[in-house]
């Protein structure tokens, strides 16, 4: 077998694979639009920033721009560095990330979980997001109309991740990931939550207690415009006091690029 091959996008993944549908379609009044796609097995990560509207309230629009993108930057640098995964999307505070074998990942939904928990135990500006997880048959394809396509994923594990991430957590102290109880058959916390060991000045190794997260009983839930799910969720039971916030942060950070000259704001001055 080859080495598999790094893709820094869907589109990238698209164009070098064969699809399963490709086609066109009459939307019914003449108008033709394209159906291309690879129908793959992967898993799904959504996550948001917790209280975004509260915490974005009194920031300039500026500001929360540097906020929203320090959120993703970090994710990117913490959560993902050295990850088979591709990030589907970012929608305002939120983001998506596919996981799958044909990206390179042994197993998709430990790929996920585990990049939770490094969302979760790097959260230097306690950002805080809610996680959920699901996984199943996607469809990637492109999307949109001659005038412009976009890559994403579709698919019912698209949605159920999502709505997981929605799920008021039930013990959450700093943070929680929540997916189909399902998902966990055959698998154990200690495979995927393994202690992380340290290496001491004197050069002996030890290992962390491993009190940090707790494995939740599963239960059911209601999730909009869905079934009720049976989930599970493993809550983060440390938290991380910041030294500054993610809000401080962009109001510090814009404040030196204003003194850089880097920043113009705009006039509102009304003409006399």
């Amino acid at each position: 077998m080859g080495a598999r091959l790094r893709y820094n996008s869907l589109q990238d993944f698209l164009i070098s694979n064969p699809l399963s549908v490709d086609a066109q379609l009459d939307d019914g009044w003449g108008a033709l639009f394209a159906v291309k796609g690879r129908e793959i097995e992967a898993a799904i990560l959504f996550a948001d920033i917790s209280s975004f509207s509260r915490r974005t309230l009194e920031l300039s629009p500026t500001e929360t721009l540097i906020f929203v993108n320090n959120f993703f930057a970090w994710i990117t640098a913490e959560a993902l560095k050295g990850r088979s995964a591709i990030v589907d999307k970012y929608i305002g505070d939120e983001i998506m990330v596919i996981f799958s074998e044909e990206f390179g990942s042994e197993d998709s939904f430990v790929d996920a979980v585990q990049t939770a928990r490094w969302m979760a135990e790097y959260d230097v500006l306690d950002f805080r997001p809610h996680i959920g997880i699901a996984s199943g048959v996607v469809t990637v394809g492109f999307v949109g109309t001659p005038l412009r396509y976009n890559c994403s994923v579709f698919g019912r594990p698209v949605v159920l991740a999502k709505r997981c991430a929605s799920v008021k957590p039930q013990k959450r102290i700093s943070a929680s990931i929540i997916f189909p109880a399902e998902l966990w058959a055959g698998h154990s916390f200690q495979e995927v939550f393994p202690r992380r060991k340290y290496r001491m000045p004197d050069g002996t190794v030890k290992e962390d207690p491993g009190k940090g997260w707790e494995l939740l009983p599963p239960r059911k839930e209601e999730m909009r415009n869905m079934p009720e799910t049976e989930i599970i969720e493993i809550a983060k039971l440390t938290v991380h006091v910041p030294t500054q916030s993610a809000e401080e942060r962009a109001k510090e950070a814009l404040s030196e690029l204003r003194q850089a000259g880097r920043y113009t704001p705009r006039n509102t001055a009304t003409a006399c």
